[in-house]
């Protein structure tokens, strides 16, 4: 066999098993096909992590209601795939960090940020043995962050230059959410940060402890943000409203109470991360406050303020601003909206 068909042929087996592991972790892939095989044209990506939750907790209780959901939504298991998807545009709309989302703006994509994921619920944990009580403890140590695009890494700037204290006192490391747990329990980092459930993973399995909640340090932090392509909102406006609906009424449906988040740490967990409930159950109750899904919509200064940050930290030139990226008409009120009347059946 030649080097060109060997390549060919490897490229064919990866494709294929690439698209297999999507379907598996999609169902609604292999089940939203209309006549003549034609797809939802409506895909919205999302990766299993609580700033998303409203997006499979809207299509679950759209289903359950209605029979069917006003759109896909698609799952990745990482940063890097969902963005190369969102900007190959096979998805109109996708959740993204905040600062990522400005930064690709600066780069020219067509994208608008409509809504947020949620507020808070980001922690950083470390080793529960360790000497660290205090944010001034961490000088001198080795902290893990997603990456340079997140909102966890601006949050450091932020903690820091409140103490008097600089990123430049630290070691960072960038490091992928789902690896942090481990590496914490291997002391091969002292600190780790990142958004839900990861860090909860840490206290929930006994050797990690909170340094500190965001609502403590960054009240109303925002770490990820709902991003849709111009044309998306330019040719299907109805449906990009209709998502922003769904996904506002989901969070007030969450804040309605601990019954509501254990429902959907279960029935999420289960259909749609592909995870135990334990998990989502833990981060979602220890405090309930961990993370808050109301008051979504979007201010401009909070989003002045992440451009101070990424501006400081070097991760944004400052060539775009609020109105650049930003249409927050979909949500002129949040006061507007209702939470879903649903009770998920008992499992």
């Amino acid at each position: 066999m030649t080097l060109k068909r060997a390549v060919l042929s490897f490229a064919a087996v990866w494709v294929a098993a690439v698209t297999g592991l999507h379907l598996w972790l999609n169902p609604g892939l292999r089940s939203a096909s209309g006549p003549g095989g034609a797809r939802a044209a409506f895909r919205v990506g999302f990766l299993p992590v609580t700033c998303h939750l409203t997006c499979p907790v809207t299509d679950f209780i759209q289903r359950a209601l209605t029979g069917a959901g006003p759109f896909e939504p698609i799952r990745f298991n990482g940063w890097p795939e969902l963005k190369e998807a969102f900007l190959a545009g096979t998805m109109p709309a996708t959740f993204l960090l905040a600062p990522l989302a400005i930064s690709l703006r600066e780069q020219g994509v067509a994208l608008k940020i409509v809504y947020l994921g949620h507020r808070d619920g980001t922690a950083m944990m470390v080793h529960r043995d360790s000497g660290i009580f205090r944010i001034e403890d961490l000088r001198g140590k080795r902290i893990a962050v997603p990456n340079r695009f997140s909102n966890q890494h601006l949050l450091l700037y932020r903690a820091f230059r409140a103490r008097g204290m600089s990123v430049r006192d630290v070691e960072l490391v960038e490091m992928a959410p789902p690896d942090m747990p481990a590496s914490l329990y291997a002391r091969a980092v002292d600190a780790v940060t990142s958004g839900e459930p990861f860090m909860g993973q840490t206290e929930l399995d006994g050797y990690g402890r909170v340094l500190y909640l965001t609502k403590d340090v960054w009240p109303d932090f925002i770490s990820c943000v709902l991003a849709v392509h111009e044309g998306a909102i330019r040719d299907q406006r109805p449906a990009v409203q209709e998502l922003v609906d769904g996904i506002a009424r989901s969070g007030l449906w969450l804040e309605g109470g601990l019954p509501h988040r254990m429902q959907a740490a279960r029935f999420v967990a289960e259909q749609y991360y592909h995870q135990h409930p334990r998990l989502l159950s833990f981060v979602l109750s220890k405090p309930p406050d961990r993370v808050k899904y109301s008051n979504l919509r979007l201010v401009r200064r909070d989003f002045e303020e992440i451009e101070a940050l990424g501006r400081e930290a070097g991760i944004l030139a400052g060539t775009a601003h609020f109105d650049d990226y930003a249409d927050p008409s979909f949500v002129p009120d949040e006061a507007g909206s209702a939470p879903w009347a649903f009770e998920a059946e008992p499992s």
